[in-house]
């Protein structure tokens, strides 16, 4: 089953999604959204999870489809890039926040956000920085520059606002209706057919879920009974098969895309060895219970957690070899010296490689996605710190002298 989730992801088998801006816009509308990340110790989130897909790509591909109009900005479980055509699908979530639900903030400001809309209409795309003011007292001004980010998230989030592009990664905000191109479409799903695109949206990129996988993070026992009715019906139909017929709460239900019982061995061919340095926020690991459910891979990141407490390093990225996880390694990009820093480097799976004897073959793939990854961070140079195995040091650190 790993297969068939790392092939939907894209991450194993031939060139999926295709090159260049084209194979951008494909793995966008495939995956159905890409995270976005501020954290830069080494190449953001979002640029990492297409590079590790897209052939050629290149970080003006995103900026070309963001003009284009055929992508957009808003909150899937995170900030994050979605298709163009699956617009409406955000409108139930910025009706319900225009309604009253709280997002981040319990009390918007509407005058301010009236102040800022009024300014935006009259003078076009703006920052949050030219919302700024002098404070000429301690007192800050209702337009203080706090505030007025505030209410420029409300007004995203709800939809009034979208981001056109972003400026030293920080959103450019304009009107909602000189954004969107006049094809879209702008009706707001009922529950069914939301509850339908997210199971079907779900399984187009990860092949198999378990129910509750289809709402994560999202809120309501109305969306998640029809959800619920999603599955029945596709169940009902032959579309999705059942794969735990012994779990008794429809919650723990496990459904299957049935288009994977015509695919001939998709789920038997054993790939290449070929080996990728996945993004902590990568569509296939970002559900925890799910990564350690079909991978056995137990994977936090651990940014959040104080330094004396992290078990493996600040931005460890998961090493993908053939279809499992084996390690993760801890890399930070030194731009300014072209230098990319491997701070620890884990073979988890160390011991069954070297039983197999493949230990050569995955040492020279290794080599080969540091080279390439140190590339796209802009880097020409690698310096190797902690290993472990510690035996495994020495011929790793040797291929980069």
């Amino acid at each position: 089953m790993r297969r068939i989730a790392l092939s939907t992801q894209g991450l194993i088998g031939k060139n999926r999604f295709g090159r260049k801006t084209s194979g951008v816009l494909n793995a966008i509308e495939h995956l159905g959204y890409i995270q976005i990340d501020t954290i830069s110790v080494i190449e953001r989130a979002h640029h990492h999870v297409l590079w590790s897909r897209v052939p050629g790509y290149q970080q003006s591909d995103i900026e070309n489809l963001l003009l284009s109009k055929q992508i957009f900005e808003y909150w899937s479980h995170a900030a994050a890039y979605l298709p163009m055509r699956d617009f409406r699908y955000t409108l139930p979530k910025k009706n319900a926040i225009k309604r009253g639900e709280v997002h981040w903030f319990r009390r918007p400001e509407k005058k301010l956000m009236q102040y800022i809309l009024d300014r935006i209409n009259a003078e076009g795309p703006l920052m949050a920085r030219e919302f700024e003011t002098e404070k000429k007292s301690n007192s800050p001004g209702w337009w203080d520059w706090k505030p007025a980010k505030r209410a420029l998230e409300q007004l995203f989030m709800q939809g009034d606002l979208m981001a056109v592009r972003r400026s030293g990664f920080q959103k450019v905000y304009d009107l909602t209706e000189r954004v969107l191109p006049p094809t879209v479409n702008t009706c707001e799903p009922g529950i069914e057919e939301y509850a339908d695109f997210l199971v079907k949206n779900f399984l187009r990129a990860n092949g198999f879920a378990t129910q509750k996988s289809f709402t994560y993070l999202r809120r309501g026992v109305e969306l998640r009974n029809a959800v619920a009715q999603a599955i029945d019906h596709g169940l009902e139909s032959g579309t999705f098969i059942l794969l735990n017929q012994s779990h008794s709460k429809k919650s723990e239900r496990c459904i299957l895309d049935a288009k994977w019982l015509n695919t001939p061995n998709a789920n038997h061919r054993k790939p290449p060895p070929r080996l990728k340095l996945i993004s902590p926020f990568d569509n296939a690991i970002i559900q925890r219970d799910r990564t350690r459910d079909v991978h056995d891979f137990n994977y936090q990141i651990e940014c959040y957690t104080p330094a004396p407490k992290r078990k493996y390093g600040y931005f460890t990225l998961p090493i993908l070899y053939r279809d499992e996880f084996v390690g993760r390694v801890d890399c930070k990009a030194h731009r300014k010296t072209g230098l990319l820093e491997i701070i620890s480097l884990f073979i988890e799976q160390a011991p069954r490689i070297e039983k197999s004897r493949a230990m050569d073959v995955f040492i020279a793939e290794l080599g080969l996605a540091l080279r390439s990854f140190a590339a796209f961070n802009a880097c020409d140079s690698i310096k190797i710190n902690k290993v472990s195995p510690g035996n495994w040091k020495k011929p790793i650190a040797t291929l980069f002298k």
